[in-house]
């Protein structure tokens, strides 16, 4: 991986992104999620009819041998599975929701407004941890500018970090999200959603792999036993 050329990428696509709604009416939303398995890497996308948050599809896609982690790159670690499992939608939704940064970023081009511009899709970023910036009165502060917002979702438990990613504005963004957390849960629905889908696909994996390395014991002991 050649940090410094994808810092220069970065650079290069943050000037593209659009801070300004291409929407006027919200029918559905989306949210897209990676999960580690072993050595791959699971993307998986939801879409959900607004605001009732019934599942109109998801999809998921594993990746097999991702690049490895890197803080502020890890768009290009992440966007691939995603994009795939977002290509296979039969219906794209009007915002997507993403686990990732937008542009409360260092180079202003977190994993949400990276998969905005690839995508042509309004995106929101949604993290547990504020990476840049300053917060002052529950907006993040980065470069003299509004990045973000920081959002209390549930007593007692620790705020959300939100930005805009593509193609939204920063009243959306804010709007948006607290619109979409639904108690008890503290991330927006549609990111809730497509973890609790992802975290399933990953149990299928894992059991897949257990009933397949049990067969492969069980063939290997027949081989073994002698002939009458």
């Amino acid at each position: 991986m050649d940090t410094f050329e994808l810092k220069r990428e970065q650079l290069k696509l943050a000037p593209k992104v659009v801070l300004t709604d291409n929407f006027t009416r919200v029918k559905t939303v989306g949210g897209a999620v990676t999960l580690a398995v072993k050595n791959n890497l699971l993307g998986c996308v939801v879409v959900c009819e607004y605001p009732s948050f019934k599942v109109l599809e998801s999809q998921t896609y594993l990746l097999s041998d991702p690049l490895p982690y890197q803080s502020e790159l890890s768009a290009y670690r992440e966007m691939p599975a995603i994009i795939e499992a977002y290509n296979k939608l039969e219906q794209e939704p009007d915002v997507l929701f993403v686990s990732g940064q937008g542009i409360a970023h260092s180079r202003r081009l977190g994993l949400a407004s990276h998969l905005g511009l690839a995508l042509n899709q309004s995106t929101i970023g949604v993290t547990t941890q504020i990476k840049v910036g300053r917060l002052e009165q529950g907006k993040i502060i980065f470069r003299n500018e509004i990045a973000g917002f920081e959002i209390k979702t549930r007593n007692y438990a620790n705020p959300i970090y939100v930005s805009p990613g593509h193609l939204i504005s920063l009243g959306s963004t804010l709007r948006l999200v607290q619109e979409t957390i639904k108690f008890p849960h503290k991330m927006p629905e549609p990111l809730h959603i497509a973890r609790k889908i992802a975290k399933k696909a990953v149990e299928k994996i894992a059991e897949k792999e257990i009933n397949s390395c049990q067969d492969e014991c069980i063939s290997k002991e027949k081989t073994m036993l002698p002939s009458c």
